[in-house]
């Protein structure tokens, strides 16, 4: 029996002039993986970047113009693969509005959501950090692909990536230029020395390390961590491991949780579970059967009782 292949949907999103037509044009029409056939282009907002009629006419394409999320719902998009039977979707997104919205809306049976790509405005990051950073983070949970575009050079990349990856770890994260050039993350951005052998991560850095340890796991393979956590066993998990956590608050106050990786015991020790341990470990990145994926492991080399830190909470960003 012939199935129909799946009709791909792209959704870009990002505010007001934070680069998403551009990459569109520069980047995702441009990709061999793109149909042949009439694309359908949904715009949910007008930045100064426009699209030409030479454009639209070259890479056939064919543009709605969204002014109100509640336009968005399954009968439009029902409409839309009627009328239009389109090659692929692209929804060109407004920022301001919920994405969650927009992914759980149900589309026609062919159509398939393939990637959510976002943007930011480098020249305006940290403002939006400091005033609306529920609004920033919630468009880019979902995204595989986060461009943060014209970062000027004192533009705090890592305390972003932080604040990021602790949410969306899987994301693929790349800083801009003024020059439109990817910058290269490294190892200077860190606050400890990953080149030596014996890494020593303080209190107010932890999230620093829980992060770039997953991010970057090359940069600690067989190295000795040391740090200061609770110990915490989840129900089920073996007597030979822990997790050495801390909190982490990754957006505000409501999302305050608990992360660290876990850790085995090598040699029979008991751990005093809740309390607050000074630990030196092992890094090493296995697959884990509990994730299904690739992951930071620790081997405990040594733990002494510790005091908690001043701070119980590690803010990032």
């Amino acid at each position: 029996m012939f199935r129909q292949a799946p009709t791909p949907v792209f959704v870009v999103t990002g505010f007001l002039d934070s680069g998403k037509t551009t990459l569109i044009k520069d980047t995702l029409m441009e990709q061999e993986w793109i149909e042949g056939g009439l694309t359908l282009l949904i715009l949910c907002e007008e930045g100064e970047e426009e699209y030409s009629e030479e454009y639209l006419k070259e890479k056939e394409i064919a543009v709605l113009n969204i002014a109100e999320p509640e336009q968005l719902n399954a009968d439009f998009f029902k409409n839309c693969e009627k009328n239009y039977h389109p090659a692929q979707i692209v929804i060109e997104y407004n920022g301001m509005w919920k994405l969650e919205e927009l992914l759980t809306i149900k589309y026609p049976r062919s159509w398939q959501l393939q990637g959510v790509y976002s943007t930011v405005n480098g020249t305006t990051l940290d403002m939006y950090l400091k005033n609306m950073r529920n609004v920033l983070m919630e468009q880019l949970t979902e995204s595989e692909l986060i461009v943060v575009n014209r970062c000027p050079e004192r533009t705090d990349r890592s305390g972003f990536r932080r604040a990021l990856k602790v949410q969306n770890p899987m994301a693929q994260l790349i800083f801009e230029g003024m020059d439109g050039q990817i910058i290269r993350p490294s190892a200077e951005d860190l606050p400890y020395d990953v080149k030596k052998d014996k890494i020593t991560v303080e209190d107010s850095d932890f999230g620093i390390w829980y992060v770039d340890a997953c991010d970057h796991p090359e940069l600690y393979l067989h190295k000795e961590i040391e740090f200061t956590a609770q110990a915490f066993r989840p129900k089920g998990m073996k007597d030979n491991m822990f997790v050495p956590v801390r909190k982490i608050m990754t957006c505000c106050a409501d999302d305050i949780r608990y992360y660290g990786y876990p850790c085995i015991l090598e040699e029979e020790q008991e751990i005093p579970l809740k309390k607050w341990v000074r630990i030196r470990a092992r890094y090493e990145f296995e697959y884990v059967a509990a994730s299904g994926n690739e992951q930071p492991v620790l081997y405990l080399t040594h733990f002494e009782s510790a005091k908690p830190p001043e701070e119980d909470v590690v803010y990032l960003g």
